[in-house]
């Protein structure tokens, strides 16, 4: 066997159709779903060093870690059966029936019947029928002995090993378990392939051994041997007490004390696998070689896909363990509204990211208002699906409505990606003024178009009743191809000439409009993530004191606006009266007036010539 030069400490297990790490600080789940599609749940956990000092102690952790990993394992398993199964696109009436009076999936309660059966079965293989068979024989064979002698519990622990071996073997009767123990190979290659010190490729992946000391089925071996000695001290002490272990008072008080005792087994199991997890020496080689060979039944050799999972699986879970800011996913499963709703803006706050936005998406999505996302109701997976598809790319940054490729604005539908700001509504006003001003005949210039929301917005409105011709100009290339497509599917009749505000510009207009970058440099770095990251900082950088367009539009608008022009600006909040200033000094201005917005905000300015 090789030698190993990175160990991990991540870990995992085979789920339905795919492939689960988990981490100190994450979990990863990996599932190919009903259409061969990759789908990825990743999850924070939280990490040792934060839990109580106590829960760290040797034993303990070991009762921390079973109970820990029985949980978190066990929903990925349901979880991953939830996206492997075929979702019917109509579902059963039944499920209509459950999903409007109950408010509940049809998934959430067969997930609840199959945990409370799983631990049933466990319970009854591996201690009732065990303990039981045991009591026949002893009472057949009384020199066996009571429930306190060695050859009692030998025999009990013989019974427990043969029906976890019978277990196996059944197991590999049915096609869909042997897949499953395949992806336990891919999981075991993908770890080892990692802890050699090789790239995670398919190709390397391929070539690891599928046998690990840290095993899950190593783990079990364990348990069935050490709680042979526990269980028999166990037996030992209520033989003490008068107990045989022979009728069913006995039977069941010795089948609860065992129960009672699977945590201290598992600790004591967990502090040895640890031990030998941590050499490769060949001395230690026969306390693994059982593990091992019950490995060969428990993995198979992977295919291409399904190494694939575990490969995507180890990463996520080694890249939230690397990186605080790492997202969590999700699932694209049948869920309740209100559920699906929590956990998205539950994520959107984790990144300070507005929660209304989780609203947006649900409501686009699901096609319904905003106003009636407060009526539960179970959204289907395909639904699902595509709100958490927008739900990611909102969750790295990206501005929703870059997301969607289209923006609201006065009414019509504009196109938006990182070459052009979104509109706000808050420059809505600066139409509602402008539309205000014009007149019939009149000639418009719209300076710093961007997307060209307000020289569309404001040429389709005028041309309900007026004849308005409208030009605006930008100095970015990318920004008038968005603001030309805008214009055509808008059917707005707009003249676009590429400028540095005038530069370029022929004739005088009768009214001027702007919003221009308006942002002090030093704040850039302090807005927030979606528009510093994303939005253009050639149209939010204003300068120093975020008014240098202003004073270059002032020193030339005498050139190009006619007597009795009107000059109709946006500003940012407190800039206004500063604004003023610069045009009544430097553009020698007839009149200027504030507008202020819904918020009370001193928004625009109305400069007369």
């Amino acid at each position: 066997m090789r030698k190993k030069t990175q160990r991990t400490y991540i870990g995992g297990q085979a789920v339905i159709q795919g492939v689960m790490m988990r981490g100190k600080r994450g979990m990863a789940t990996v599932v190919r779903d009903d259409n061969g599609e990759i789908q990825t749940e990743a999850k924070r956990i939280t990490p040792p060093e934060k839990r109580k000092k106590w829960l760290r102690f040797p034993f303990v952790r070991g009762v921390v870690s079973f109970v820990s990993s029985l949980v978190l394992g066990m929903r990925s398993l349901l979880r991953s059966s939830e996206v492997a199964v075929a979702d019917d696109e109509e579902p059963s009436k039944f499920t209509k029936w459950v999903a409007e009076h109950w408010k509940i999936s049809v998934g959430e309660i067969v997930t609840t019947i199959a945990t409370v059966l799983g631990v049933a079965l466990a319970v009854v293989l591996f201690l009732f029928l065990p303990n039981y068979f045991t009591a026949l024989i002893s009472e057949a064979a009384p020199a066996i002995g009571g429930a306190g002698s060695i050859w009692y519990n030998l025999i009990e622990g013989g019974f427990r090993f043969v029906i976890f071996l019978l277990y196996i073997l059944f197991t590999l009767l049915f096609a869909s378990l042997r897949e499953t123990y395949r992806y336990h190979g891919a999981e075991h290659k993908t770890i080892n392939c990692y802890e050699y010190g090789d790239e995670l490729t398919v190709e390397n992946v391929r070539k690891a051994s599928r046998l690990h000391d840290r095993c899950g089925t190593t783990f079990i071996f364990l348990v069935l041997v050490i709680s042979i000695f526990v269980f028999a001290l166990a037996n030992w002490l209520l033989a003490m007490t008068g107990m045989t272990g022979i009728g069913w008072v006995d039977f069941l008080i010795s089948l609860i004390v065992k129960i009672i005792l699977l945590p201290v087994v598992a600790a004591i199991s967990y502090e040895i696998l640890r031990l030998l997890s941590k050499t490769d020496s060949v001395l230690v080689l026969p306390l693994k070689a059982p593990g091992y060979l019950l490995q060969m039944l428990t993995t198979q050799e992977p295919d291409e896909k399904m190494i694939e999972c575990a490969i995507l699986a180890f990463q996520k879970a080694k890249e939230m363990d690397d990186d605080p800011d790492s997202p969590e996913k999700t699932f694209a499963t049948e869920t309740k509204l209100s559920a699906l709703l929590a956990m998205m803006k539950k994520s959107f706050a984790e990144k300070e990211i507005d929660g209304s936005d989780a609203e947006w998406i649900v409501s686009l999505e699901l096609k319904i208002p905003r106003s009636a996302l407060g009526t539960e109701r179970v959204v289907s997976r395909k639904e699902c699906k595509s709100i958490l598809d927008v739900f990611e790319q909102r969750l790295t940054g990206r501005p929703l409505w870059y997301v969607y490729g289209d923006a609201e604005f006065y009414g019509y539908t504009f196109k938006v990606d990182e070459r052009v700001l979104i509109p706000r509504p808050e420059t809505e006003l600066l139409v509602r003024q402008a539309l205000a001003s014009v007149k019939d005949g009149d000639s418009v210039l719209d300076l710093c178009t961007g997307s060209g929301a307000v020289a569309v917005a404001l040429a389709c409105e005028a041309a309900k009743d007026k004849n308005v011709s409208v030009t605006a100009t930008d100095i970015s290339d990318g920004a008038l191809e968005v603001a030309r497509e805008n214009a055509r599917l808008n059917k707005a009749n707009v003249t676009f000439v590429k400028a540095d505000l005038f530069d370029g510009v022929r004739g005088r207009f009768n009214l001027i409009t702007a919003n221009p970058p308006y942002v002090q440099s030093a704040e850039i770095a302090t807005l927030p993530r979606d528009v510093r990251d994303f939005e253009p900082h050639l149209a939010l950088d204003g300068g120093v004191d975020g008014l240098d367009c202003y004073r270059r539009i002032a020193e030339k608008i005498n050139r190009y606006i006619v007597r009795g022009g009107m000059c109709i600006l946006e500003c940012g909040e407190g800039q206004a009266q500063e604004i003023i200033r610069i045009f009544r000094t430097v553009a020698r201005c007839d009149f200027a007036m504030v507008v202020r917005d819904f918020a009370g905000v001193e928004r625009v300015v109305k400069i007369g010539f």
